[in-house]
């Protein structure tokens, strides 16, 4: 990742390592997923030239709701430009996305 993006994904990794300890880490399709054994993918990212975009793939269930609607009817997404993460959110969100059932492909 290059620049800024680097520095908001180790930040996005730490915040998942902290606030779910027996995470599952894997890289498919250029994008890093996290999970949790039996329980599927509960987060993703992906890198674009001005953001990075996070998937929560059950995101309807999380409240607040994040903003970004998806063609998917469970999936939500939160866009995070250069300085905007926040990482409060972001960690209540991973909390709750890694207490639901997960995204199984």
């Amino acid at each position: 990742m290059p620049g800024w993006k680097r520095e908001i994904g180790k930040s996005l990794d730490a915040i998942v390592a902290r606030n779910v300890p027996n995470v599952r880490k894997a890289v498919k399709w250029n994008s890093p997923l996290y999970g949790i054994e039996g329980q599927g993918w509960f987060l993703s990212f992906h890198v674009f030239t001005d953001y990075l975009k996070v998937t929560f793939f059950r995101g309807t269930s999380l409240r607040p709701v994040p903003p970004g609607a998806s063609k998917h009817k469970d999936v939500r997404y939160m866009d995070i430009h250069e300085d905007d993460l926040d990482e409060a959110q972001a960690a209540i969100w991973v909390k709750q996305a890694a207490a639901l059932p997960g995204w199984v492909p």
